[in-house]
């Protein structure tokens, strides 16, 4: 339980942290690209980009408090103005299933709250055909024809009650135009004249060559060239006066009725089609994503399509970008040095990114940096990332990635105990300010119930009698009734407390720790099962059939685990950091593991032994040789640590940080601006070698 690397790493006082922050280090050079010139940057909401990042959703909702545009994005043509105020809905007109076509509005939306439940995601359309209103429905889109195929399948298993004449069918995002016009009106009245004849026809907007827009009345729905071809035969024996030609890049121009499935509620729906890439523009105040937890972007917002799927980038200025990235990084009530220095390093960190993600710069989660739009803006980040406009981090010339995670624990990692790059571009240095995490927080004793229950109290509820047991151990009492006793030290509503704790009963003080939070952390225990299935696909070996024994067999620089055992064999994994997932979602890897069920005892003759909770040992006291051990059993360590023996064989893990730890610790970067360090000192600790640079 003791943590053993730490002793000898005591916190820097200022003085030697001054001597630290002149000796530097070296870092990462940037990425083969920045973001685009003049500091724009492109921030992916929803894509798919392959293994790179994968987030989709079928349509996504448009609002805006001022009046916006849809404008084409080679071009810069105005092709669609939104009132304020009024909901727009957009997807990609791709591969789609056709599932139902009916003149009631209850019956499409019947089959529609069947189809919510499913991944085939539906859409309901109000069209005019045949000289009526129909409403259409279909699901979708799909990245593929095959897939459309099976997805066919599988809502005709549905359980839908479908007309016998309708199945559901493939359709597509290939399209006949059947005449242009200079009016929307126009367009409408020619649309109006093919649907009359039984005919599906949609009014679309297209840039014109002449870098205007005009309309189109398009018709047909193909998967692909030869379902394109059949159309335009059957077209041609129905109506032979429509000037048939192969539909371009535009805005397919629909109504969706379907956005409330309970009334029948209607919105403008904008499918992109043809391969176009579209920008919705809005004023300062921004556009609203309702699928993207209804927040508010500046800029603009990019649709187009990836990989068979709506994509939604949103392009902005950098500097604005920032505004959001550094309220969501890190809270805005932080000192304006600490509000820089993450301004700086977010700057620096999206710069290098280049194309990493092909159609965008970044994404908007923590696989890049946290960006939740205006919505996370404030005062106090608007004017740290205003007074360092322009300045990065750079190395050997180049803008440096200037990594950061949530808290170091009180050391930042070195490479080699993280992803196994990197070399001696980041170094493992002190990071004492990474404690202010927990200033405020309140501390649990760790204690033994009447019952022989080990858990946690808080300091708060909780008051020392001033009596000990014959060991010298503290005892407590409760200074309220029914004082919860937890399993772990913190707030859990979701897990059920092991017992409670009134006045006038008292329990055996084993321990006094910090709250778990980003500092400190106690985790588990975890069974053998559960680690197990945490370690599936996850290590290169051969997995046993049950988890005996479980120690961290090698640590790196800062005393991050970078290698652990399993009955005695290796856990390998391919690069260190992995052991955060591979072990049920650890917080970091700078951690112990305590076996809950099972106890070491040294031997007089120097040798080790393991005693579970269902085993009894011979124990030499002061009246002599006794039998103890099992369930319930409180056993201390020569440092007067003790710990309550668990009925279930488990692993606990107790550790500090948050994150990977390596480069920069927010938390860490909090303290020393409460210490008042300047933003420049600070990071000039946390990435050495480095000089800021205003460009």
């Amino acid at each position: 339980m003791r943590h053993l690397w730490k002793k000898g790493q005591p916190a820097l006082a200022k003085g030697l942290l001054a001597v630290a922050l002149a000796a530097g280090s070296l870092l990462i050079p940037s990425g083969s690209g920045y973001a685009d010139s003049p500091r724009t940057i492109r921030v992916a909401l929803f894509a798919d980009i392959g293994s790179k990042y994968k987030l989709t959703v079928p349509a996504v909702t448009l609002l805006a408090g001022q009046a916006w545009s849809l404008a084409a994005r080679d071009t810069g043509a105005t092709l669609v103005t939104v009132p304020s105020g009024t909901k727009v809905r957009a997807s990609l007109d791709g591969y789609r299933i056709k599932v139902l076509e009916t003149p009631s509005w209850q019956t499409a939306a019947d089959a529609a709250k069947k189809l919510q439940s499913t991944s085939d995601k539906p859409l309901l359309f109000l069209n005019s055909k045949g000289g009526g209103k129909v409403y259409q429905l279909y699901t979708g889109t799909y990245a593929s024809e095959s897939a459309a195929k099976n997805a066919a399948d599988r809502v005709a298993k549905a359980g839908l009650s479908l007309p016998a004449d309708q199945r559901p069918a493939v359709k597509g995002g290939k399209h006949l135009s059947a005449g242009s016009y200079a009016t929307q009106l126009e367009a409408d009245t020619a649309r109006a004249s093919i649907a009359a004849a039984g005919i599906d026809a949609w009014t679309a907007v297209v840039p014109s060559e002449d870098g205007g827009s005009r309309y189109e009345v398009w018709v047909a729905e193909a998967a692909g060239d030869s379902d394109l071809d059949a159309a335009r035969i059957v077209l041609r024996q129905v109506l032979p006066q429509l000037p048939l030609t192969t539909a371009s890049a535009g805005l397919m121009i629909r109504t969706e009725a379907g956005l409330d499935l309970s009334s029948e509620t209607q919105v403008p729906h904008y499918a992109v089609s043809g391969g176009g890439k579209f920008m919705a523009a809005g004023s300062s105040s921004g556009i609203q994503l309702a699928e993207r937890s209804k927040r508010t972007y500046r800029g603009s917002l990019e649709l187009g399509g990836s990989n068979g799927s709506l994509s939604v980038i949103n392009e902005l200025p950098l500097e604005q970008y920032l505004y959001s990235v550094v309220g969501g990084e890190v809270s805005s009530s932080w000192p304006a040095e600490a509000l820089k220095a993450q301004a700086v390093a977010a700057r620096s960190y999206a710069l290098a990114q280049g194309a990493r993600f092909d159609i965008a710069n970044v994404v908007d989660t923590t696989l890049s940096q946290v960006y939740n739009g205006i919505g996370t803006e404030a005062a106090s980040v608007t004017s740290a990332v205003d007074a360092t406009a322009g300045e990065v981090l750079k190395s050997g010339g180049n803008i440096i990635e200037a990594v950061f995670s949530s808290n170091s624990g009180g050391v930042t990692a070195d490479p080699s105990e993280v992803w196994n790059s990197g070399g001696n571009v980041f170094a493992s240095v002190d990071s004492s300010g990474d404690s202010s995490a927990v200033a405020a927080a309140k501390k649990w004793y760790y204690v033994q119930l009447p019952g022989g229950a080990g858990g946690y109290v808080r300091e708060d509820n909780v008051k020392l009698t001033g009596d000990k047991t014959a060991a010298g151990l503290d005892l407590l009492t409760a200074t309220t009734r029914d004082v919860n006793v937890r399993a772990l030290p913190v707030i859990d509503n979701s897990v059920s407390p092991v017992g409670k704790l009134n006045p006038g009963e008292y329990a055996v003080v084993l321990d006094k720790v910090l709250e778990s939070g980003s500092y400190s952390w106690i985790k588990g225990p975890f069974t053998s099962a559960e680690l197990l299935k945490s370690l599936q696909g996850k290590t290169g070996v051969t997995l046993p059939s049950s988890i005996i024994s479980l120690q961290v067999a090698e640590r790196g620089p800062s005393g991050r685990a970078v290698l652990v055992k399993a009955n005695g064999n290796a856990l390998s994994v391919k690069y260190p950091d992995l052991y955060r997932s591979a072990l049920g979602g650890l917080p970091s890897t700078l951690f112990d593991i305590v076996p809950s069920g099972s106890y070491t005892v040294l031997g007089a003759d120097g040798k080790t032994a393991s005693v579970s909770s269902s085993q009894q040992g011979g124990v030499l006291s002061a009246s002599g040789m006794v039998t103890g051990g099992g369930s319930g059993t409180v056993v201390m360590n020569g440092d007067s640590q003790a710990r309550v023996i668990d009925a279930s064989p488990g692993f606990l893990f107790i550790g500090w940080g948050y994150g990977h730890g390596l480069g920069m610790s927010q938390w860490g970067v909090k303290g020393m601006a409460d210490q008042e360090y300047d933003y420049q000192k600070i990071l000039q600790h946390y990435f050495q070698n480095v000089t800021i640079v205003k460009e």
